[in-house]
């Protein structure tokens, strides 16, 4: 399995339909019951390859509909054989899942292999011959180290947000499963990038693949209006109230930690706001509940660490904020695909300060577009409020420091290593700038 990818120019209709994909009636029905009235780019270049037997290699941004591109043609051409799709967040995971029942003409067994819960369920459905196994990586090595499952049957593969799954570190486990599977299956990868370690996974996982690529690699959502602020790391929270202060719109803020997840979400409720949070130290059923009442709207605000970054569906989300930029320059990508999702529009506000410039850089390089500076709103009243009551809070005591410093050395070797300090870390406060352009939706 180590063709390059080709190119292939896919003739792409001016209107295209789903009755001109080569889908059977019952999927197209199933596809005007779960709502769906024109194919995606993506759609429309993947499925009819896909239903041709085809392993097909998808680049196409966040939020394009690629669970459908896969869905519907596994549906077509493995009615009865055992699918496997691969996702690197539990939230991904579960979406997959639910796609699946909604598009499929019948109930078709699916077992969910995710961390965050118990194993017991997992087992039973395991054991119970599913049709289709969604999972990620870390939790179906769990299992199948443990006995618990077997990919010998395996007849078609799907590798979804595959950059991610390499970024989060799951080479190894992807290699373990790849080597328990079947060298004879269909394999469909979806990226919304194409780095080097994507292609060089690529030709070891997918045979003779064709490629359709319905946006440049690094290519941000097309719709998404974005901008950035160059601030100070003590400005942020009070920019973020600023522009929250401007509309009502359903906003899904990132930030690089979960410490700092939990104190910008503090500072936003002590506001009044409605807020959710999700990162690796909630439950998944607390994770699920934020997901839902952001989804629903009983949450406006939803603070996330990158965790979350591939692994929210939810329509509509008006404005992505990014309290701190990404490590990675392709997780800007993603980030900002969480709005301006299919033929939606949105903004994306990123926060940069001075520590963060070269990050910035990078991000321009990737997208080959430098992102729009705009202008911090210090005048905005939010900002000043906030500002003020950030400089009239007491600083921390010197016997308080003093007391830190005296932890003895086994304790602070246990401490966490990557808390922010709170010189660089501390929220900032709201502003409001004046935007021009963008949704202003009501949830």
């Amino acid at each position: 399995m180590n063709a390059a990818v080709p190119e292939l120019a896919v003739p792409s209709p001016s209107s295209p339909s789903f009755d001109s994909l080569g889908l059977s009636p019952a999927s197209l029905e199933a596809v005007r019951r779960a709502g769906y009235l024109v194919p995606t780019p993506i759609q429309a270049q993947a499925i009819p390859l896909a239903l041709q037997g085809r392993d097909v290699v998808g680049v196409a941004a966040t939020g394009t509909g690629k669970t459908a591109a896969f869905v519907l043609p596994l549906l077509e051409r493995h009615p009865h054989g055992l699918w496997l799709i691969l996702a690197p967040t539990r939230e991904l995971a579960l979406q997959i899942a639910e796609h699946v029942e909604r598009l499929a003409p019948r109930r078709l067994k699916v077992a969910v292999v995710i961390g965050g819960v118990g194993m017991g369920q997992q087992i039973s459905d395991l054991r119970a011959s599913p049709q289709v196994i969604v999972a990620t990586p870390g939790r179906l090595v769990d299992h199948l180290q443990q006995g618990n499952a077997r990919l010998d049957r395996v007849t078609a593969l799907v590798l979804d947000e595959a950059d991610r799954m390499l970024d989060m570190g799951f080479r190894p486990q992807l290699n373990k499963i790849l080597a328990r599977m079947p060298r004879q299956r269909q394999t469909m990868l979806f990226s919304a990038t194409m780095g080097g370690e994507v292609e060089q996974f690529t030709r070891q996982s997918v045979k003779d693949p064709v490629r359709v690529e319905v946006a440049r690699s690094g290519t941000t959502a097309a719709r998404a209006v974005q901008q950035v602020f160059l601030v100070g790391q003590s400005e942020k929270t009070a920019l973020l109230l600023a522009l929250l202060s401007q509309d009502e719109e359903s906003t899904l803020v990132f930030t690089r930690t979960k410490h700092r997840a939990d104190k910008v979400a503090r500072s936003l409720e002590r506001s009044g706001l409605e807020v959710a949070r999700i990162h690796a130290n909630r439950s998944q059923s607390q994770r699920q509940q934020a997901l839902e009442g952001f989804r629903s709207g009983r949450y406006r605000v939803l603070v996330a660490t990158d965790i979350a970054a591939r692994g929210i569906d939810v329509e509509e989300i008006g404005h992505v904020v990014n309290y701190d930029l990404p490590h990675v320059p392709a997780d800007y990508v993603h980030r900002i695909g969480r709005t301006a999702r299919a033929a939606a529009s949105g903004r994306a506000s990123s926060f940069a300060a001075p520590d963060e410039l070269p990050l910035l850089r990078d991000i321009d390089r990737f997208t080959r577009t430098p992102v729009p500076r705009a202008e911090v709103p210090r005048d905005h009243p939010v900002f000043q409020d906030h500002a003020r009551a950030a400089d009239e809070a007491p600083a921390p005591s010197r016997h308080q420091h003093h007391h830190r410093s005296q932890r003895p050395p086994q304790a602070q070797r246990d401490a966490r290593p990557s808390r922010p300090q709170a010189s660089s870390g501390a929220p900032a406060r709201s502003g409001a700038v004046v935007f021009s352009g963008g949704p202003r939706r009501r949830r």
